[in-house]
Protein backbone atom coordinates (compact mmCIF):
# COMPACT_ATOMS: atom_id res chain seq x y z
CA UNK A 1 0.00 0.00 0.00
CA UNK A 2 2.85 2.63 1.11
CA UNK A 3 4.91 1.56 -2.34
CA UNK A 4 1.45 2.79 -4.35
CA UNK A 5 1.10 5.93 -2.60
CA UNK A 6 4.98 6.86 -3.11
CA UNK A 7 4.34 5.83 -6.73
CA UNK A 8 1.43 7.80 -7.44
CA UNK A 9 3.27 10.96 -6.60
CA UNK A 10 6.13 10.02 -8.56
CA UNK A 11 3.98 9.42 -11.61
CA UNK A 12 2.27 12.99 -11.24
CA UNK A 13 5.94 14.15 -11.14
CA UNK A 14 6.80 12.72 -14.52
CA UNK A 15 3.53 13.06 -16.44
CA UNK A 16 4.07 16.97 -14.93
CA UNK A 17 7.90 16.88 -16.70
CA UNK A 18 6.40 15.28 -19.70
CA UNK A 19 4.06 17.58 -20.21
CA UNK A 20 5.78 20.74 -19.59
CA UNK A 21 8.74 19.01 -21.96
CA UNK A 22 5.87 18.79 -24.70
CA UNK A 23 4.69 22.29 -23.92
CA UNK A 24 8.23 23.85 -24.58
CA UNK A 25 8.86 21.51 -27.95
CA UNK A 26 5.58 22.79 -29.20
CA UNK A 27 6.06 26.71 -28.23
CA UNK A 28 9.46 26.21 -29.91
CA UNK A 29 8.12 24.38 -33.00
CA UNK A 30 5.22 27.04 -33.50
CA UNK A 31 8.10 29.58 -33.16
CA UNK A 32 10.02 27.86 -35.96
CA UNK A 33 7.30 27.40 -38.43
CA UNK A 34 6.70 31.14 -38.22
CA UNK A 35 10.92 31.70 -38.73
CA UNK A 36 10.13 29.78 -41.77
CA UNK A 37 7.57 31.32 -43.32
CA UNK A 38 8.86 34.97 -42.55
CA UNK A 39 12.22 34.08 -44.02
CA UNK A 40 11.07 32.33 -47.08
CA UNK A 41 11.93 35.45 -49.24
CA UNK A 42 15.20 36.31 -48.25
CA UNK A 43 16.38 32.78 -49.82
CA UNK A 44 13.92 32.22 -52.45
CA UNK A 45 13.61 35.48 -54.17
CA UNK A 46 14.54 34.16 -57.43
CA UNK A 47 12.84 31.24 -57.56
CA UNK A 48 9.41 32.69 -56.12
CA UNK A 49 9.89 35.98 -59.04
CA UNK A 50 10.49 32.69 -61.78
CA UNK A 51 7.59 31.01 -60.90
CA UNK A 52 4.79 33.77 -60.57
CA UNK A 53 6.48 35.66 -63.20
CA UNK A 54 6.44 38.51 -60.50
CA UNK A 55 7.57 42.28 -61.63
CA UNK A 56 9.91 43.69 -58.73
CA UNK A 57 7.09 45.90 -58.09
CA UNK A 58 4.78 42.93 -57.31
CA UNK A 59 7.11 40.61 -55.77
CA UNK A 60 7.65 43.74 -52.91
CA UNK A 61 4.03 42.91 -51.93
CA UNK A 62 4.55 39.85 -51.06
CA UNK A 63 6.91 40.89 -48.08
CA UNK A 64 5.39 44.18 -47.71
CA UNK A 65 1.86 41.95 -47.01
CA UNK A 66 3.58 39.46 -44.44
CA UNK A 67 5.62 42.26 -42.33
CA UNK A 68 3.01 45.05 -41.75
CA UNK A 69 0.39 42.21 -41.00
CA UNK A 70 3.00 40.42 -38.85
CA UNK A 71 3.38 44.11 -36.88
CA UNK A 72 -0.53 44.75 -36.61
CA UNK A 73 -0.72 40.48 -35.12
CA UNK A 74 2.01 42.02 -32.54
CA UNK A 75 -0.47 44.76 -31.43
CA UNK A 76 -3.73 42.48 -31.46
CA UNK A 77 -2.22 39.54 -29.27
CA UNK A 78 -2.97 41.06 -26.31
CA UNK A 79 -6.73 41.77 -26.91
CA UNK A 80 -6.62 38.11 -27.73
CA UNK A 81 -5.24 36.88 -24.26
CA UNK A 82 -8.18 39.12 -22.84
CA UNK A 83 -10.76 36.74 -24.51
CA UNK A 84 -9.04 33.72 -24.87
CA UNK A 85 -6.86 31.24 -22.86
CA UNK A 86 -2.90 31.86 -23.82
CA UNK A 87 -2.68 27.71 -25.05
CA UNK A 88 -6.17 28.58 -27.01
CA UNK A 89 -4.50 32.22 -28.65
CA UNK A 90 -1.08 30.00 -29.97
CA UNK A 91 -2.52 26.63 -30.92
CA UNK A 92 -5.32 28.95 -33.10
CA UNK A 93 -2.63 31.39 -34.57
CA UNK A 94 0.22 28.53 -35.59
CA UNK A 95 -3.10 26.44 -37.17
CA UNK A 96 -4.10 29.43 -39.37
CA UNK A 97 -0.41 30.03 -39.99
CA UNK A 98 0.39 26.53 -41.48
CA UNK A 99 -3.39 26.57 -42.89
CA UNK A 100 -2.55 29.41 -45.22
CA UNK A 101 1.31 28.25 -45.59
CA UNK A 102 -0.60 25.17 -47.14
CA UNK A 103 -2.79 26.70 -49.69
CA UNK A 104 0.21 29.37 -50.52
CA UNK A 105 1.92 26.25 -51.19
CA UNK A 106 -0.42 25.42 -54.20
CA UNK A 107 -0.83 28.02 -56.00
CA UNK A 108 1.85 30.60 -57.96
CA UNK A 109 -0.66 33.45 -58.70
CA UNK A 110 0.35 36.58 -56.86
CA UNK A 111 -3.55 37.92 -56.30
CA UNK A 112 -3.88 34.84 -53.80
CA UNK A 113 -0.28 34.83 -52.49
CA UNK A 114 -0.52 38.28 -51.53
CA UNK A 115 -3.59 37.67 -48.56
CA UNK A 116 -2.57 34.54 -47.83
CA UNK A 117 0.96 35.89 -47.52
CA UNK A 118 -0.80 38.99 -44.85
CA UNK A 119 -2.80 36.09 -43.07
CA UNK A 120 0.19 34.39 -42.58
CA UNK A 121 2.23 37.31 -40.93
CA UNK A 122 -1.11 38.32 -38.96
CA UNK A 123 -1.02 35.05 -37.14
CA UNK A 124 2.91 34.58 -36.65
CA UNK A 125 2.44 38.55 -35.05
CA UNK A 126 0.22 36.65 -32.56
CA UNK A 127 1.78 33.25 -32.02
CA UNK A 128 5.08 34.58 -30.63
CA UNK A 129 3.69 37.22 -28.53
CA UNK A 130 1.35 34.78 -26.70
CA UNK A 131 3.86 31.96 -26.80
CA UNK A 132 6.02 34.14 -25.14
CA UNK A 133 3.15 35.61 -22.03
CA UNK A 134 2.21 31.74 -21.68
CA UNK A 135 6.21 31.26 -20.82
CA UNK A 136 5.92 33.67 -18.10
CA UNK A 137 2.57 33.04 -16.73
CA UNK A 138 2.77 28.94 -16.64
CA UNK A 139 5.69 29.07 -15.11
CA UNK A 140 7.87 30.65 -12.09
CA UNK A 141 10.44 33.79 -12.68
CA UNK A 142 13.13 32.20 -10.94
CA UNK A 143 13.34 29.29 -14.07
CA UNK A 144 12.48 32.06 -16.65
CA UNK A 145 16.31 32.21 -17.82
CA UNK A 146 16.62 28.69 -19.12
CA UNK A 147 12.92 28.60 -20.17
CA UNK A 148 13.15 32.09 -22.17
CA UNK A 149 16.74 30.84 -23.60
CA UNK A 150 14.85 27.71 -24.74
CA UNK A 151 11.93 29.80 -26.25
CA UNK A 152 14.56 31.58 -28.29
CA UNK A 153 15.67 28.93 -30.23
CA UNK A 154 12.57 29.43 -32.25
CA UNK A 155 12.17 32.97 -32.34
CA UNK A 156 15.70 34.38 -32.41
CA UNK A 157 17.47 31.48 -33.75
CA UNK A 158 15.57 29.98 -35.79
CA UNK A 159 14.87 33.31 -38.50
CA UNK A 160 18.55 33.94 -37.84
CA UNK A 161 19.98 30.66 -38.67
CA UNK A 162 18.56 27.22 -38.80
CA UNK A 163 15.41 28.53 -40.86
CA UNK A 164 17.69 29.83 -43.54
CA UNK A 165 19.70 26.58 -43.37
CA UNK A 166 16.80 24.31 -44.25
CA UNK A 167 15.18 26.33 -46.70
CA UNK A 168 18.56 26.34 -48.62
CA UNK A 169 18.05 22.85 -48.98
CA UNK A 170 14.48 22.40 -50.01
CA UNK A 171 14.77 24.99 -52.06
CA UNK A 172 17.58 23.31 -53.78
CA UNK A 173 16.32 19.68 -53.68
CA UNK A 174 12.65 20.81 -54.45
CA UNK A 175 11.18 24.58 -54.78
CA UNK A 176 9.88 27.23 -52.72
CA UNK A 177 6.45 25.66 -52.43
CA UNK A 178 8.98 22.92 -50.07
CA UNK A 179 9.71 25.42 -47.68
CA UNK A 180 5.30 25.81 -47.35
CA UNK A 181 4.58 22.41 -47.42
CA UNK A 182 6.96 21.79 -44.36
CA UNK A 183 5.87 25.10 -42.21
CA UNK A 184 2.41 23.53 -42.59
CA UNK A 185 3.74 20.44 -41.14
CA UNK A 186 5.94 21.52 -38.29
CA UNK A 187 2.44 23.85 -37.34
CA UNK A 188 0.52 20.71 -37.15
CA UNK A 189 3.50 18.95 -35.13
CA UNK A 190 3.37 22.13 -33.10
CA UNK A 191 -0.25 22.08 -32.39
CA UNK A 192 -0.20 18.59 -31.63
CA UNK A 193 2.18 18.94 -28.55
CA UNK A 194 0.14 22.14 -27.24
CA UNK A 195 -2.91 20.16 -27.59
CA UNK A 196 -1.23 17.44 -25.54
CA UNK A 197 0.21 19.72 -22.70
CA UNK A 198 -2.53 22.74 -22.55
CA UNK A 199 -1.84 24.08 -19.26
CA UNK A 200 -4.52 25.72 -17.58
CA UNK A 201 -2.86 29.11 -17.46
CA UNK A 202 -5.70 31.68 -17.86
CA UNK A 203 -4.60 35.71 -18.80
CA UNK A 204 -4.26 37.69 -15.60
CA UNK A 205 -5.53 40.60 -17.86
CA UNK A 206 -9.23 41.92 -17.52
CA UNK A 207 -11.31 41.98 -20.37
CA UNK A 208 -11.43 44.84 -23.00
CA UNK A 209 -13.52 46.01 -26.14
CA UNK A 210 -11.88 45.42 -29.58
CA UNK A 211 -10.30 48.28 -30.90
CA UNK A 212 -11.05 48.27 -34.18
CA UNK A 213 -9.92 51.69 -34.81
CA UNK A 214 -6.67 51.05 -33.38
CA UNK A 215 -5.68 48.06 -35.23
CA UNK A 216 -6.46 49.39 -38.73
CA UNK A 217 -4.35 52.89 -38.03
CA UNK A 218 -1.47 50.35 -36.62
CA UNK A 219 -2.35 48.41 -40.04
CA UNK A 220 -1.93 51.62 -42.18
CA UNK A 221 1.41 53.05 -39.95
CA UNK A 222 2.79 49.17 -40.64
CA UNK A 223 2.13 49.23 -44.24
CA UNK A 224 3.47 52.01 -45.32
CA UNK A 225 6.47 52.01 -43.14
CA UNK A 226 7.36 48.78 -44.14
CA UNK A 227 6.63 49.43 -48.00
CA UNK A 228 9.39 52.94 -47.70
CA UNK A 229 11.72 50.94 -45.38
CA UNK A 230 11.90 48.01 -47.99
CA UNK A 231 11.49 49.69 -51.24
CA UNK A 232 13.45 53.00 -50.79
CA UNK A 233 16.75 51.97 -51.69
CA UNK A 234 15.01 50.93 -54.89
CA UNK A 235 13.23 53.76 -55.79
CA UNK A 236 16.56 56.41 -54.57
CA UNK A 237 14.36 57.24 -51.49
CA UNK A 238 12.72 60.81 -51.74
CA UNK A 239 13.73 61.25 -54.93
CA UNK A 240 10.67 59.07 -56.34
CA UNK A 241 7.01 60.50 -55.75
CA UNK A 242 5.48 56.84 -54.23
CA UNK A 243 7.88 57.01 -51.06
CA UNK A 244 7.30 60.38 -50.88
CA UNK A 245 3.59 59.48 -50.83
CA UNK A 246 3.77 56.51 -48.56
CA UNK A 247 5.68 58.67 -46.27
CA UNK A 248 3.47 61.29 -45.86
CA UNK A 249 0.67 58.42 -45.11
CA UNK A 250 2.61 56.92 -42.08
CA UNK A 251 3.19 60.14 -40.73
CA UNK A 252 -0.46 61.19 -40.72
CA UNK A 253 -1.62 57.67 -39.81
CA UNK A 254 0.85 57.67 -37.01
CA UNK A 255 0.13 61.01 -35.78
CA UNK A 256 -3.63 60.16 -35.54
CA UNK A 257 -2.87 56.73 -33.89
CA UNK A 258 -1.11 58.87 -31.53
CA UNK A 259 -3.97 61.09 -30.98
CA UNK A 260 -6.40 57.77 -30.77
CA UNK A 261 -4.25 55.99 -28.44
CA UNK A 262 -4.44 59.20 -25.67
CA UNK A 263 -8.52 59.33 -26.58
CA UNK A 264 -9.27 55.83 -25.85
CA UNK A 265 -7.09 55.29 -23.04
CA UNK A 266 -7.75 52.14 -21.42
CA UNK A 267 -9.43 50.62 -24.29
CA UNK A 268 -6.57 51.55 -26.59
CA UNK A 269 -5.51 48.45 -28.63
CA UNK A 270 -1.70 49.22 -27.68
CA UNK A 271 -1.03 50.05 -23.42
CA UNK A 272 2.16 52.16 -23.23
CA UNK A 273 2.01 52.15 -19.62
CA UNK A 274 5.02 49.66 -19.73
CA UNK A 275 7.00 52.27 -20.31
CA UNK A 276 6.72 53.42 -16.47
CA UNK A 277 8.59 50.17 -15.16
CA UNK A 278 12.31 50.12 -14.87
CA UNK A 279 14.19 49.30 -17.33
CA UNK A 280 11.81 48.71 -19.79
CA UNK A 281 12.29 52.15 -21.47
CA UNK A 282 16.14 51.30 -22.12
CA UNK A 283 15.73 47.63 -23.26
CA UNK A 284 13.03 48.93 -25.64
CA UNK A 285 15.34 51.13 -27.50
CA UNK A 286 18.27 48.31 -27.36
CA UNK A 287 16.09 46.45 -28.98
CA UNK A 288 16.20 48.51 -31.59
CA UNK A 289 19.39 48.71 -32.29
CA UNK A 290 19.75 44.68 -31.43
CA UNK A 291 17.24 44.60 -33.97
CA UNK A 292 19.04 46.16 -36.59
CA UNK A 293 21.96 43.81 -35.74
CA UNK A 294 20.47 40.78 -35.75
CA UNK A 295 17.90 41.37 -39.26
CA UNK A 296 20.65 43.52 -40.89
CA UNK A 297 23.51 40.22 -40.36
CA UNK A 298 20.50 37.82 -41.32
CA UNK A 299 20.13 39.78 -44.60
CA UNK A 300 23.75 40.78 -45.48
CA UNK A 301 25.33 37.51 -44.78
CA UNK A 302 22.98 35.38 -47.50
CA UNK A 303 23.34 38.14 -49.86
CA UNK A 304 27.21 38.41 -49.93
CA UNK A 305 27.19 34.73 -49.75
CA UNK A 306 24.95 34.24 -53.08
CA UNK A 307 25.53 37.19 -54.68
CA UNK A 308 29.30 38.03 -54.56
CA UNK A 309 30.62 34.51 -53.84
CA UNK A 310 28.42 32.29 -55.95
CA UNK A 311 26.87 30.40 -53.12
CA UNK A 312 23.75 28.10 -54.20
CA UNK A 313 20.71 28.74 -51.89
CA UNK A 314 21.90 25.79 -49.95
CA UNK A 315 25.69 26.51 -49.62
CA UNK A 316 24.29 29.90 -48.23
CA UNK A 317 22.09 28.26 -45.67
CA UNK A 318 24.76 25.65 -44.50
CA UNK A 319 26.77 28.98 -44.14
CA UNK A 320 24.45 29.91 -41.56
CA UNK A 321 23.68 26.50 -39.48
CA UNK A 322 26.57 25.80 -37.59
CA UNK A 323 26.29 29.36 -35.73
CA UNK A 324 22.93 27.99 -34.39
CA UNK A 325 24.51 26.08 -31.82
CA UNK A 326 26.81 29.11 -30.53
CA UNK A 327 23.51 31.48 -30.66
CA UNK A 328 21.84 28.59 -28.50
CA UNK A 329 25.48 28.07 -26.37
CA UNK A 330 24.94 31.56 -25.90
CA UNK A 331 21.68 31.45 -24.51
CA UNK A 332 21.96 28.40 -22.37
CA UNK A 333 25.58 30.01 -21.24
CA UNK A 334 23.86 33.07 -20.01
CA UNK A 335 21.37 31.67 -18.44
CA UNK A 336 22.79 29.54 -16.09
CA UNK A 337 25.39 32.24 -15.30
CA UNK A 338 21.67 34.52 -14.57
CA UNK A 339 19.98 31.32 -12.71
CA UNK A 340 22.79 29.93 -11.14
CA UNK A 341 25.31 32.04 -9.89
CA UNK A 342 23.07 35.23 -9.95
CA UNK A 343 25.31 37.68 -12.59
CA UNK A 344 23.98 41.25 -13.18
CA UNK A 345 21.87 41.08 -16.11
CA UNK A 346 23.55 44.16 -17.56
CA UNK A 347 26.91 42.31 -17.03
CA UNK A 348 25.75 40.31 -20.23
CA UNK A 349 24.88 43.30 -22.72
CA UNK A 350 28.61 44.41 -23.38
CA UNK A 351 29.72 41.02 -23.84
CA UNK A 352 27.34 39.74 -26.09
CA UNK A 353 28.16 43.36 -27.96
CA UNK A 354 31.72 42.59 -27.91
CA UNK A 355 31.45 39.13 -29.34
CA UNK A 356 29.52 40.62 -31.91
CA UNK A 357 31.28 43.60 -32.61
CA UNK A 358 34.55 41.63 -33.10
CA UNK A 359 32.28 39.08 -35.35
CA UNK A 360 31.66 41.91 -37.88
CA UNK A 361 34.60 43.30 -37.79
CA UNK A 362 36.37 39.85 -38.48
CA UNK A 363 33.65 39.68 -41.76
CA UNK A 364 34.78 43.21 -43.11
CA UNK A 365 37.75 41.78 -44.48
CA UNK A 366 36.34 39.70 -47.00
CA UNK A 367 37.43 38.78 -50.54
CA UNK A 368 36.21 37.53 -53.88
CA UNK A 369 38.51 34.09 -51.98
CA UNK A 370 36.12 33.60 -48.84
CA UNK A 371 34.88 31.08 -48.36
CA UNK A 372 32.80 28.79 -45.92
CA UNK A 373 35.94 28.71 -43.91
CA UNK A 374 36.99 31.98 -43.87
CA UNK A 375 33.53 33.27 -42.64
CA UNK A 376 33.20 30.45 -40.03
CA UNK A 377 34.70 31.52 -36.78
CA UNK A 378 33.19 35.65 -37.16
CA UNK A 379 29.98 33.64 -38.01
CA UNK A 380 30.45 31.68 -34.36
CA UNK A 381 31.02 34.53 -33.04
CA UNK A 382 28.22 36.88 -33.93
CA UNK A 383 25.54 33.89 -32.31
CA UNK A 384 27.78 33.62 -29.12
CA UNK A 385 27.20 37.59 -28.60
CA UNK A 386 23.66 37.70 -30.26
CA UNK A 387 22.66 34.90 -27.34
CA UNK A 388 24.19 36.83 -24.83
CA UNK A 389 22.59 40.35 -26.01
CA UNK A 390 19.09 38.88 -26.24
CA UNK A 391 18.39 36.81 -23.56
CA UNK A 392 19.85 39.48 -21.23
CA UNK A 393 17.27 42.28 -23.02
CA UNK A 394 14.47 39.53 -22.75
CA UNK A 395 14.69 39.32 -18.91
CA UNK A 396 15.48 42.68 -18.22
CA UNK A 397 12.50 44.09 -20.10
CA UNK A 398 9.71 41.76 -19.11
CA UNK A 399 11.32 40.66 -15.65
CA UNK A 400 9.93 44.04 -13.36
CA UNK A 401 6.57 44.04 -15.73
CA UNK A 402 3.66 42.95 -13.40
CA UNK A 403 1.50 39.85 -15.37
CA UNK A 404 -1.54 42.58 -16.35
CA UNK A 405 1.17 44.53 -18.62
CA UNK A 406 3.08 41.45 -19.38
CA UNK A 407 1.64 40.83 -22.73
CA UNK A 408 1.60 44.70 -23.71
CA UNK A 409 5.24 44.83 -23.01
CA UNK A 410 6.14 41.59 -24.65
CA UNK A 411 3.78 43.18 -27.81
CA UNK A 412 6.05 46.67 -28.09
CA UNK A 413 9.54 44.65 -27.48
CA UNK A 414 8.49 42.82 -31.07
CA UNK A 415 7.39 46.03 -32.76
CA UNK A 416 10.56 47.63 -31.56
CA UNK A 417 13.20 44.71 -32.60
CA UNK A 418 10.73 44.40 -36.10
CA UNK A 419 10.85 48.39 -36.74
CA UNK A 420 15.33 48.14 -35.75
CA UNK A 421 15.41 45.30 -38.43
CA UNK A 422 13.86 47.01 -41.00
CA UNK A 423 15.73 50.32 -40.46
CA UNK A 424 19.01 48.11 -40.20
CA UNK A 425 18.16 46.17 -43.76
CA UNK A 426 17.53 49.16 -45.17
CA UNK A 427 20.14 51.51 -44.28
CA UNK A 428 22.49 48.35 -45.45
CA UNK A 429 20.48 48.05 -48.68
CA UNK A 430 20.96 51.92 -49.52
CA UNK A 431 24.51 51.70 -48.62
CA UNK A 432 25.49 49.02 -50.46
CA UNK A 433 23.47 49.98 -53.33
CA UNK A 434 25.69 53.53 -53.26
CA UNK A 435 29.15 52.32 -52.32
CA UNK A 436 29.05 49.91 -55.16
CA UNK A 437 28.13 52.64 -57.68
CA UNK A 438 31.03 55.06 -55.95
CA UNK A 439 33.46 52.20 -56.10
CA UNK A 440 32.97 51.43 -59.50
CA UNK A 441 33.62 55.30 -60.36
CA UNK A 442 36.91 55.33 -58.29
CA UNK A 443 37.97 52.04 -59.63
CA UNK A 444 37.19 52.70 -63.09
CA UNK A 445 39.18 56.31 -62.83
CA UNK A 446 42.23 54.31 -61.81
CA UNK A 447 42.11 52.09 -65.17
CA UNK A 448 41.25 54.08 -67.87
CA UNK A 449 43.14 53.12 -71.69
CA UNK A 450 45.24 56.14 -71.23
CA UNK A 451 46.98 54.28 -68.08
CA UNK A 452 50.03 52.13 -68.56
CA UNK A 453 48.53 49.66 -65.98
CA UNK A 454 45.01 49.44 -67.67
CA UNK A 455 47.06 48.90 -70.73
CA UNK A 456 48.94 45.83 -69.60
CA UNK A 457 46.07 44.32 -67.79
CA UNK A 458 44.14 44.51 -71.31
CA UNK A 459 47.05 43.80 -73.48
CA UNK A 460 47.60 40.50 -71.30
CA UNK A 461 43.94 39.72 -71.30
CA UNK A 462 43.59 40.40 -74.72
CA UNK A 463 46.48 38.25 -75.44
CA UNK A 464 45.62 35.05 -73.44
CA UNK A 465 42.30 34.95 -75.43
CA UNK A 466 43.96 35.12 -78.74
CA UNK A 467 45.93 32.39 -77.65
CA UNK A 468 42.39 30.20 -76.95
CA UNK A 469 41.16 31.13 -80.64
CA UNK A 470 39.74 34.90 -80.58
CA UNK A 471 40.87 36.81 -83.70
CA UNK A 472 42.34 40.04 -82.45
CA UNK A 473 39.50 42.30 -82.36
CA UNK A 474 37.20 39.93 -80.71
CA UNK A 475 40.28 39.21 -78.24
CA UNK A 476 40.54 42.88 -77.07
CA UNK A 477 36.03 43.48 -76.87
CA UNK A 478 36.28 40.34 -74.58
CA UNK A 479 39.57 41.52 -72.37
CA UNK A 480 37.76 45.10 -71.58
CA UNK A 481 33.94 42.95 -70.72
CA UNK A 482 36.33 40.67 -68.69
CA UNK A 483 38.06 43.98 -66.56
CA UNK A 484 34.65 45.66 -66.20
CA UNK A 485 33.15 42.11 -64.71
CA UNK A 486 36.63 42.54 -62.55
CA UNK A 487 35.84 45.96 -61.64
CA UNK A 488 32.10 45.34 -60.27
CA UNK A 489 32.87 42.47 -58.94
CA UNK A 490 35.40 43.99 -56.61
CA UNK A 491 33.22 47.18 -56.28
CA UNK A 492 31.08 44.99 -54.91
CA UNK A 493 32.78 42.94 -52.32
CA UNK A 494 34.55 46.64 -51.12
CA UNK A 495 30.77 47.64 -50.28
CA UNK A 496 29.92 45.03 -48.70
CA UNK A 497 32.66 44.95 -46.56
CA UNK A 498 32.06 48.55 -45.82
CA UNK A 499 28.74 46.86 -44.40
CA UNK A 500 30.01 44.69 -42.34
CA UNK A 501 31.80 47.63 -40.63
CA UNK A 502 29.07 49.57 -40.13
CA UNK A 503 27.43 47.02 -38.56
CA UNK A 504 30.28 46.31 -36.22
CA UNK A 505 30.34 50.10 -35.33
CA UNK A 506 26.47 49.92 -34.99
CA UNK A 507 26.59 50.07 -30.93
CA UNK A 508 29.35 52.39 -31.17
CA UNK A 509 27.37 54.77 -33.04
CA UNK A 510 24.19 54.33 -30.69
CA UNK A 511 26.31 53.74 -27.65
CA UNK A 512 25.52 57.47 -26.60
CA UNK A 513 22.06 57.46 -27.11
CA UNK A 514 21.38 54.60 -25.54
CA UNK A 515 23.53 55.49 -22.25
CA UNK A 516 22.10 59.10 -22.33
CA UNK A 517 18.40 57.31 -22.50
CA UNK A 518 19.13 55.36 -19.27
CA UNK A 519 20.36 58.03 -17.38
CA UNK A 520 17.16 60.26 -18.43
CA UNK A 521 15.03 57.34 -17.96
CA UNK A 522 16.63 56.17 -14.57
CA UNK A 523 15.93 60.07 -13.53
CA UNK A 524 12.52 60.04 -14.46
CA UNK A 525 11.65 57.38 -12.83
CA UNK A 526 13.20 58.55 -8.96
CA UNK A 527 11.38 61.84 -9.73
CA UNK A 528 8.34 59.47 -10.25
CA UNK A 529 9.22 57.81 -7.12
CA UNK A 530 9.62 60.47 -4.78
CA UNK A 531 6.16 62.60 -5.95
CA UNK A 532 4.34 58.70 -5.24
CA UNK A 533 2.39 59.18 -1.52
CA UNK A 534 4.44 56.69 0.95
CA UNK A 535 2.19 53.64 1.99
CA UNK A 536 0.79 53.52 4.90
CA UNK A 537 1.27 50.57 6.95
CA UNK A 538 -1.90 49.42 8.59
CA UNK A 539 -1.26 48.85 12.52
Amino acid sequence: MARSSAATPLRHRVSQSALTVALLAGLVLATFSEAMAGTLLALGRADVIGDTAATPDEFAWLDVAYTAAKIAGFGLAPWLLTRLRPTHVVVSATLILGGAAALAAATSRLEFLIPLRAIQGLAGGALLVSAQALLFWAFPRPGQPILQAVFAVGAVVAPATLAPALQGWIIDAQSWHGVLAATFLTSLAAAGLLLISDPETPSPCAPRPFDLTGLSLLSVVAVAATFVLGQGSRWNWFESDRIALWVLVALVASTILALHQRRAGKDALVQTEVFGTEPYPFTFMVSIVAGASLFGSAFLIPAFAVNVLGFTPLAAGQLLAPSAALFFAGLLAAAILIQRFNFPLMANVPVGIGLVMVAFLMLSGSTLESGAADMGLPLFLRGLGLGFLFLALTLMAFGALPPTQLAYGIALFNIGRQLGGLLGVAGLQTLIDRQVVANQAVLGANLTPGLATAADRLATKTSALSLKGLDFQAAGASARGLLGRAIAQQSTVIAFDTAFLVLALLFVFAAPVLIGSKLAFSAAAKRRAAKSPPLEIAS
